[in-house]
């Protein structure tokens, strides 16, 4: 069997979103919220799109949108390149969510927490080791969790996660290892297999079943993302080396070209460019 990449956009909708995912979702969420837990008994799979509504706000599209059992709402966002402000739309999106619930004349007591769901396929935290990061409101000495639990944002860092298929222990680790994962299986992993949810999850991202424009819609997808990777790290690139030129021009006239040349990493020809720029 050959499986699809479960982070591109069009897959993470039909695996997680589509009317047959109900059961898929529902233990998803219960891993990456409630540690495994079957806190989560049933779902509402609702239109993901959060039009503005109010003059001068923002429009955005989330990739799936839920409304559990308990009235809260989640959110969930796959995202593959490490956009500039990524962060600051995930905040947004989650507020916006929160703000948005209240039809008029309601009031608001009528307010149900949002879970704000991230996978990202990179790191958003540097120098933090965990995969799994949970973030809520919280008194900033005593860490006393505010009681009435708002928005929480729950990250999942797709790279921080280097567990082998055979040492999964957890439904958490089986999930993310899932997402991570089963575009490069041909089957169906042992940790995996008795789980029905798993076997649903395969059996629709399996390309076999798939029409051939789906399949061409998933390769466009991730046409486009490898474009959009190379064109962000050419630009990384040439920061990297404006920023070599911009000190250069800083040492001309106080260095020789060959001393500058041996500190900034430029060749000598390259600085003397410089010289009158």
């Amino acid at each position: 069997m050959e499986f699809i990449n479960p982070t591109t956009d069009y897959a993470f909708k039909k695996i997680f979103g589509s009317d047959q995912s109900k059961d898929i979702l529902i233990s998803f969420l219960n891993a990456l919220i409630y540690e495994g837990h079957a806190t989560i008994q049933d779902l509402e799979i609702i239109n993901p799109n959060l039009p503005p509504k109010v003059e001068g706000l923002k429009d955005s599209s989330l990739d799936v949108k839920a409304r559990l059992d308990n009235g809260t709402i989640v959110i969930i966002e796959m995202q593959v390149l490490n956009v500039e402000s990524f962060g600051k739309r995930v905040i947004f999106n989650a507020a916006k969510t929160y703000a948005l619930q209240l039809k008029p004349r309601e009031g608001y007591s009528m307010l149900k927490p949002v879970i704000a769901v991230t996978v990202a396929n990179f790191q958003m935290f540097p120098g933090y080791d965990h995969y799994l990061s949970r973030f809520q409101y919280q008194e900033a000495r005593t860490n006393y969790v505010h009681p009435d639990r708002t928005i929480e944002l729950i990250f999942i860092e797709l790279p921080k996660f280097n567990k082998p298929l055979a040492e999964l222990e957890t439904l958490t680790e089986k999930w993310i290892a899932f997402m991570k994962e089963a575009q490069v299986l041909d089957a169906i992993p042992t940790a995996m297999e008795d789980i029905p949810e798993f076997n649903q999850a395969f059996e629709i991202a399996n390309r076999a079943r798939l029409s051939r424009e789906e399949i061409e819609a998933i390769e466009r997808q991730e046409m486009f993302i490898h474009d959009q990777q190379g064109a962000i790290n050419l630009g990384r690139a040439e920061g990297y080396k404006e920023g070599k030129r911009e000190i250069a021009r800083q040492l001309l006239g106080q260095m020789d070209f060959e001393a500058i040349a041996s500190l900034t990493g430029l060749t000598v020809a390259e600085v003397q460019a410089l010289q009158g720029n």
